[in-house]
């Protein structure tokens, strides 16, 4: 009896372990914000080794690309630097295959005010950075700095780091016509550490040694002051599943991934604050 009884558990033990150990399957295909973009790559890397037959696609087209193509299921989640829209849930939660959007706050970030490495000036306040996107400040020499014109270089309005700049910053005033647009964080930076007189931002994983950081309002872009809200432009980063995920589902384990040690440590890696420090 004893015999039966051991061999029974050690058949439920060996299915259990199976069960486990079971590989998954599948697609999942993310869409949106380059901010979020390299967390996205990251997890998409970690979920290839440990499950070699998912396929997973990120693509890295913008905040509201990511928000229209949840919206119209053309992805299964969105990837985003903003919170959605009230417009872009009126149109998930009224259209044909009606649906909530589910946000997962999966890290805190900064926009980050950057400008050429040697360039002398520190600091600069809010209303500062809105005067030179404004056109009212055009030198450097009117805020401490050499006598050199100032090249704004803004985000796309596409993405949710030009809107939580144009919201924070700007107080939604409208730029003038001399500052450039570019598609990506890492185009922002290219632009900012091969042109002298130039200004822009990204987010606080895309800060290195090639770019000089600014204080803001009296606060450096750091992981601490970010972490804690008291950088005056933090923000939190997000994906976005069409309802809440299914339990157990490869959605469901790739959207809170953030919360394991080694989705943290990504998090960490790409230079964002995971949400176990906030």
């Amino acid at each position: 009896m004893k015999k039966t009884l051991a061999f029974g558990m050690a058949l439920v033990l060996v299915s259990i372990a199976f069960t486990a150990a079971a590989p998954r399957e599948g697609t999942l295909l993310l869409e949106g914000s380059t901010t979020v973009g390299p967390i996205g790559d990251a997890f998409a890397q970690a979920f290839k080794k440990m499950y070699p037959n998912v396929s997973i696609t990120v693509n890295k087209t913008g905040s509201g690309n990511g928000a229209a193509a949840l919206v119209d299921q053309r992805c299964d989640i969105a990837m985003m630097s903003r919170f959605m829209k009230e417009k872009e849930y009126t149109k998930a939660v009224s259209g044909e295959k009606s649906f909530l959007p589910v946000a997962h706050a999966i890290a805190m970030d900064g926009v980050c005010v950057i400008v050429y490495p040697s360039n002398p000036v520190k600091a600069l306040t809010r209303e500062q950075v809105r005067n030179i996107y404004m056109g009212k400040i055009k030198n450097w020499s009117d805020l401490g700095g050499p006598n050199m014109n100032i090249v704004p270089i803004s985000r796309d309005t596409s993405s949710g780091t030009y809107e939580t700049f144009e919201g924070l910053v700007m107080n939604k005033e409208k730029m003038a016509a001399n500052v450039e647009y570019v598609n990506s964080n890492p185009q922002a930076h290219s632009r900012v550490k091969s042109t002298s007189g130039a200004i822009g931002y990204v987010g606080l994983g895309f800060l290195d040694d090639s770019v000089k950081a600014l204080e803001i309002d009296g606060v450096m872009p750091t992981r601490s002051s970010i972490a804690k809200g008291t950088y005056p432009v933090s923000r939190p980063l997000f994906l976005f599943t069409n309802g809440y995920p299914k339990l157990g589902s490869l959605i469901h384990e790739f959207c809170t991934f953030y919360l394991t040690e080694e989705g943290q440590e990504i998090i960490e890696a790409k230079g964002f604050v995971p949400v176990t420090a906030y």
